[in-house]
């Protein structure tokens, strides 16, 4: 017979109110993680930024040639020109026209992008958008439309470049700090892409300092870019601009999720310079570079893979005058760590031409401060060849158990590569040709030790552990490298 127990009944009771009441108050809590996960509101951001960015169109005048019928459009031939160096495959060329003097013709060249940096009138966009245009036009959100006069010489070398239209009480967008930027935080593009004014785009920070250019380190973003999108901002939730669309990575010739964008500090650097003297003048130190790896930097103590290994020095450049060698590390620029070899030419080219700097080099072992006077860019001095001049083949047994065979420099080699001694490679086997040595080298130094002659060289073979890799400092015509002689498996 069933009973009615009114005590369980009650417990019973008292479990189910309390799980309804449990979750009644959780539902809030998930409710705003739902919120917290929903996708931003990019409305408020393009009402802020939007009047600030303009629509770049540039005019060339051609004379005595038109476009071959059937040509495609203008902004997809600049797209291949600017990210492949090459016209698009297929592109018809164009024919001469028939009848017709040398008459000049306007003719649209590309658009672009650009935003309005302050409110008299002064853009910024990319050098590639406007370089070589005969006129450019600029028009505003408001359908306003302006010639705009190109402010000095564009920056190819950051690919920024500053025009002014006349105009005042114009909104200036608000430029951001790059350092607060963070990888996977939400950014937004408004732009032109095809010539479609006021595209808005958005996406995430896919990347920071992404090493593409000498004296840029781009922000990566998988917001979608296009041809016409260049020279637009890259915008950070705050309404600030951080960068300046300038590059995508494509095998296709459209968009892929992979976009370059200017960081807005270099150009805010740039753009000064431009607007005060009309060009960007850089340092230089007058030495060519490469990256220091991993088992290098084991073999020569220097620890980890840092700094940038010089491999060569421009006779009489400030590096030459303070006494920089090839087969120096620079580890420090007036204290700067070098982490890799991309941010020398970055902190040296931003450093004022005609100051004085400390270059801090690993050299055998050691760290050493040199002082430098740095000096203005100027184009790199071709690289000249050492003669084929030499004595005949040398042998020594320390040499053939590496795999070399090595001969005597004469004074005038040592002079004409400015060399102070070093062992001639005349041949090459096993060991040695494994890790990339070739006839013709020159061997300065084993290990942390420096080979004048024969001699030396086969003393500094003799001590070193053929157990280990054996680092090798060698000249290679004027520039300079490590290899390693790897021991026989």
């Amino acid at each position: 017979m069933f009973r009615f127990d009114l005590k369980k009944a009650r417990a019973y009771m008292l479990v189910a109110a309390l799980a309804v009441f449990a979750s009644a108050a959780l539902t809030p809590a998930k409710q705003a993680m739902a919120q917290s996960r929903a996708l931003p509101d990019f409305t408020d951001l393009v009402e802020q930024v939007g009047p600030s960015v303009v629509n770049i169109r540039t005019i060339e005048r051609r004379s005595g040639a038109a476009a071959a019928p059937g040509q495609m459009d203008e902004e997809m031939q600049e797209f291949f020109r600017r990210f492949f160096g090459q016209p698009m495959p297929g592109a018809p060329r164009p024919s001469p026209r028939p009848n017709r003097p040398q008459d000049e013709e306007a003719r649209p060249r590309g658009v672009g992008s650009g935003f309005i940096l302050t409110q008299d009138g002064y853009v910024m966009t990319n050098a590639h958008v406007v370089d070589g245009a005969e006129e450019v036009l600029v028009t505003l959100p408001d359908k306003r439309e302006f010639k705009a006069k190109v402010v000095g010489t564009p920056d190819k070398r950051s690919d920024v470049a500053v025009i002014k239209i006349e105009a005042t009480g114009l909104p200036a967008v608000k430029i951001g700090d790059v350092a607060r930027l963070k990888v996977g935080e939400w950014v937004m593009a408004i732009g032109s892409p095809f010539g479609l004014e006021n595209s808005v785009t958005a996406g995430i920070v896919s990347a920071k300092q992404r090493d593409t250019g000498d004296y840029l380190p781009f922000i990566q973003t998988d917001v979608a870019i296009n041809p016409g999108n260049s020279g637009g901002p890259l915008i950070n939730m705050r309404g600030e601009v951080v960068g300046i669309n300038s590059q995508i990575y494509s095998r296709s010739g459209g968009f892929m999720g992979i976009s370059f964008a200017i960081p807005i500090d270099e150009a805010v650097r740039v753009s000064d310079q431009l607007r005060s003297i009309g060009r960007v003048s850089r340092g230089r130190i007058g030495v060519q570079i490469d990256q220091v790896t991993k088992d290098v930097a084991e073999s020569i103590g220097l620890g980890k893979p840092q700094g940038a290994l010089v491999r060569s020095v421009e006779s009489g450049a400030p590096a030459d005058k303070a006494g920089v060698e090839a087969g120096d590390i620079i580890t420090k620029f007036d204290g700067r760590v070098i982490d890799k070899a991309a941010d020398l030419p970055r902190i040296v080219g931003n450093t004022k031409p005609g100051s004085r700097g400390t270059i801090t080099v690993f050299r055998r072992g050691a760290s050493k401060d040199l002082s430098v006077t740095v000096a203005e860019f100027e184009p790199e001095v071709p690289v000249r060849r050492v003669a084929d001049r030499e004595e005949r083949p040398r042998s020594s047994p320390a040499a053939q158990s590496v795999g070399l065979s090595v001969g005597e420099l004469t004074e005038a080699q040592k002079k004409e590569i400015k060399i102070k001694g070093g062992v001639k490679v005349e041949a090459v086997t096993e060991g040695a040709a494994r890790a990339g040595i070739r006839e013709g080298d020159i061997i300065v130094a084993i290990g942390n030790t420096e080979v004048s002659n024969v001699k030396e060289f086969d003393a500094a073979i003799g001590r070193a552990d053929k157990a280990k890799p054996i680092p090798v400092l060698l000249r290679r015509g004027e520039l300079a490298t490590y290899l390693l002689i790897r021991p026989a498996k």
